[in-house]
């Protein structure tokens, strides 16, 4: 974990270009960004935008072109400072539920003895306890989802990503998914960082929402969410007034960026 005068994330004039001469393109920045310790940031623009690259940045998958990333003090590394959900599940489906979870416990370094009771805490928290033994293919689309963040949760890194994960689902799993990781998050208080086009999942589950522009991404709009994270209903807090409003402006700040 980072000291505490050193954000989870930092950010200092990232810029990253995808090819080389006349066939270059800035994919994302310039881009300055601190992320405290435990704040769900989402990052959320039109298709196009930098959202996943500033991602995948972030997870240490690809190195910027300029500038500089940090995570937890230290330059980010895949599977040691983050944990990433993909839009796809990606899991293994010659192995069952409890068995995919099991290999991340192992990678994890979480002894063989407490493999099984952490197991069953993980799956319990996404809501899939008791489905230790299913089978990949006779779970839905919601489900590989569920058992991929539980999946992501086994290791202890510092920061969980999170790349447009609910976007292939249904409208009514896409919610209830979105009510697990909002509870997930709570309980958890990891640092967390979620990719979407959608204004109203950025509301919902950010406690922090940054607006990127139109390619090249840079910082449009900077929110702080103020809304309960606990002790509301799903109902309740979609229905304020509050969450009403803050959909408009963020909606109305992913126009205005992807025009500019």
């Amino acid at each position: 974990m980072p000291s505490s005068d050193e954000p989870a994330i930092r950010l200092r004039e990232v810029t990253h270009v995808y090819g080389a001469g006349a066939a270059a393109v800035t994919a994302v920045g310039p881009v300055s960004l601190d992320v405290p310790a435990g704040e769900f940031l989402v990052l959320v623009g039109a298709s196009g935008c930098g959202k996943s690259t500033l991602l995948r940045l972030i997870a240490g998958f690809e190195a910027a072109t300029a500038g500089a990333v940090r995570v937890a003090g230290a330059d980010p590394s895949p599977g040691v400072t983050s944990s990433v959900v993909f839009q796809q599940p990606r899991l293994f489906p010659w192995k069952s539920v409890g068995g995919n979870i099991d290999v991340a416990l192992k990678y994890a370094r979480v002894p063989r003895q407490d493999r099984a009771a952490r197991r069953e805490e993980l799956l319990a928290r996404v809501g899939l306890d008791g489905m230790a033994d299913r089978q990949i293919w006779e779970i839905s689309g919601g489900q590989q989802q569920r058992v991929a963040i539980a999946r992501a949760l086994a290791a202890p890194t510092p920061l969980l990503l999170l790349d447009e994960p609910f976007a292939a689902l249904d409208a009514l799993t896409r919610e209830r998914l979105q009510e697990d990781l909002r509870a997930v998050s709570a309980a958890t208080a990891r640092t967390s960082v979620f990719v979407t086009h959608s204004a109203e999942e950025a509301v919902f589950l950010g406690s922090r929402i940054v607006v990127l522009t139109h390619r090249p991404g840079r910082i449009a709009l900077d929110l702080t969410v103020d809304l309960p994270r606990s002790g509301v209903s799903a109902d309740e807090l979609r229905g304020s007034a509050e969450y009403a409003a803050l959909r408009t402006e963020v909606g109305r700040a992913v126009k205005l960026a992807a025009a500019a």
